[in-house]
């Protein structure tokens, strides 16, 4: 890193606002212009950290981990944007306490997450911060010629960070930039501050910046051509090479220097593939693997005791779990088979429907000693093999499905139980697929909504489709972008969007239960008003960074099969019980009438056991 340049304020895809770059492209754009490092700064969260530092060490380029944070100061002065960059671990976890925090204790009434000053206090160590350019809260005062109340901010912040805080001075072609510059290289001369350039980079080539405004007004629900909408961003944002930069700034050459003197003091190392399984709580004098053993031991006597051995002789079964008890202890996986059977167990006390068990899960012996499971994987010749195999270590997963009404019981109990501060669900991101995306680029463009529908219906509805294999499939398509120019410019604007992530939601069943806090793997997401619970790592990157992930599903079916059995109870005033039959019972739902046309139908209920 003895000369060239380093990008330390870009915003991905992740910053759903106002990012359009991907990771993979970014990496090997930073490889390809020769820069050593670079950084993702998304706005409020680490939505993409994982993706990011794996992708980065492939390409060989080095990753440097931060965040954009809105710093809350009091109701005269509302939120400034300042870049936060890890130095090292004590730095990360510092930033994945603010950014946690902002979620769960500093959303405003608008539901955008603030970082409250005094948190700062607490947690600034192994963090360097650049001061927002023009539009943090010193460039504010800078350009509002407040030369006093700039000197006040700046040192607030150098009181915190000392020579880890640095005035950013940014060239982007904005209003206030150039005046931001020559009043911080001042200030900077003054108070012996130290400067850094950076080019608040939104997109990688310069001809996005066309795309790049699209998916901004996408999100403000804008025209792309509306003279009024705010417009705060310029084409001069994108990737630039480090000669670009330092054209940019020779009269300031140690705004470029710094830029590498950053890169070589952020020394992020994140350990991944690493499995952290939390604790499940064991009896004085015993230990996990005995426990497991003992309770799997009694669990099968009590099956073959009430079912018999239909798989075969019972010696085969006592041989068969003592292999399986031996693959799950030698992986260490023990823990995770009894904390799932702990709230499985808790759930049929709790007269919550839960599944038979589906998936490679159901071949083992051992989930169907503990309940966890109701199939005998000897009797249908089932696999352990396809769920736990020394030789292709993974985690196992099991697919529980509970009744769909009464799930977030289950959930609740495991909070409680472990701590609410180690359990949530986990962040999935929806993306711009093909029809959604033609309908909203030629919604900001201003087609009115039936030109718009007829193109989109167009695209074949399928699972996987894409813009490029639609109109390889459809030639009405392809015919009407090439006799139509306003349609080819919607189907060449929506492809450049295609695919980048659009908003954030929740796993349809994916829970993680931490050894410790959660804040100490991964920073939390929470929707507005602080429901939704979530890691900002998607099911991919929780399980990279040690979390395990337990698969809480809900199911309708068993919801309805709960409700008929009840209704069954009612009318015929005698208990009946909902239970697995192998093979699998069929519920046959009759209707019966009195045999007169307009008599009121009534509900008669039979079990067929027929295969």
């Amino acid at each position: 890193m003895s000369n060239g340049f380093v990008h330390l304020h870009l915003h991905s895809e992740f910053s759903l606002i106002d990012g359009m770059v991907r990771v993979k492209p970014l990496v090997q754009a930073a490889a390809a212009r020769g820069m050593p490092a670079v950084a993702v700064t998304d706005q409020g969260n680490l939505f993409g950290m994982v993706k990011f530092y794996r992708a980065a060490l492939d390409a060989g380029v080095k990753p440097i981990i931060g965040a954009d944070l809105r710093i809350g100061d009091d109701r005269r002065e509302g939120h400034h944007n300042l870049t936060f960059l890890c130095m090292d671990d004590t730095g990360y976890a510092n930033l994945t306490r603010l950014i946690t925090a902002s979620y769960l204790q500093g959303q405003d009434a608008a539901g955008l997450p603030i970082v409250k000053r005094e948190w700062i206090d607490q947690w600034h160590a192994g963090l360097i911060v650049l001061s927002g350019g023009a539009r943090g809260d010193v460039g504010e005062a800078l350009v509002a010629g407040d030369g006093a109340l700039a000197r006040e901010r700046l040192a607030f912040w150098q009181s915190r960070f000392g020579d880890r805080y640095y005035l950013e001075l940014q060239r982007t072609q904005r209003p206030g930039d150039e005046d931001h510059v020559h009043a911080a290289v001042a200030l900077a001369a003054e108070t012996a501050s130290p400067v850094v350039a950076s080019n608040d980079v939104r997109f990688i080539d310069k001809d996005d910046f066309e795309a790049h405004e699209a998916r901004v007004c996408i999100h403000q629900g804008r025209i792309l051509h509306e003279q009024s909408r705010p417009r705060d961003y310029s084409e001069a944002q994108y990737l630039k090479d480090a000669e670009s930069m330092q054209a940019l700034f020779e009269d300031i050459p140690e705004a470029i220097d710094n830029t590498l003197a950053i890169a070589r003091r952020c020394n992020l190392s994140l350990t991944l593939g690493q499995n952290a399984l939390p604790d499940f709580p064991v009896p004085a004098g015993t230990t996990i693997d005995g426990l497991l053993r003992e309770q799997a031991r009694a669990g099968l006597a009590q099956r073959i005791e009430r079912l018999g051995t239909p798989g075969g002789d019972e010696a085969d079964y006592w041989a068969r779990l003592d292999h399986e008890l031996d693959v799950i202890t030698q992986m260490g996986f023990p823990g995770y088979f009894l904390i799932v059977a702990d709230f499985i167990r808790w759930a049929k006390d709790q007269d919550i429907p839960v599944g038979p068990g589906r998936g490679s899960g159901a071949g083992s012996l051992v989930a169907y000693a503990l309940d966890i499971t109701d199939l005998d994987p000897l009797r249908y010749d089932l696999l352990f093999e396809r769920f736990l195999n020394p030789e292709r270590v993974s985690m196992p997963d099991f697919d529980v499905d509970f009744c769909m009404e009464k799930r977030d019981r289950v959930i609740d109990y495991v909070a409680d139980h472990y701590g609410r501060e180690k359990v949530s669900q986990i962040a999935t991101h929806g993306t711009m697929a093909a029809r959604a995306v033609v309908r909203d680029v030629g919604r900001v463009l201003g087609h009115g909504y039936g030109y718009v529908d007829r193109i989109a219906k167009l695209i074949p509805f399928e699972l996987g489709m894409t813009l490029d294999k639609a109109l390889a499939q459809e030639a009405d398509l392809r015919e009407l972008q090439s006799q139509d120019e306003d349609v080819a410019v919607l189907l060449e604007l929506a492809g450049r969007l295609e695919g980048l992530s659009r908003n954030v939601g929740k796993h349809a069943g994916g829970v993680v239960i931490a050894p410790s806090d959660l804040t100490d793997f991964a920073p939390l997401y929470c929707e507005p008003g602080g429901g939704g619970l979530a890691t900002q790592f998607d099911k991919d990157d929780v399980e990279a960074v040690g979390l395990v992930k337990f698969d809480f599903l809900g199911l309708r079916t068993l919801t309805i099969i709960d409700w008929t059995v009840k209704a069954v109870n009612e009318l015929r005033g005698r208990a009946v019980r909902m239970r697995w039959i192998s093979p699998p019972s069929r519920l046959t739902m009759l209707r019966c009438s009195s045999g007169s046309r307009n008599a009121r139908p009534r509900r008669c209920f039979s079990w067929n056991r027929a295969g």
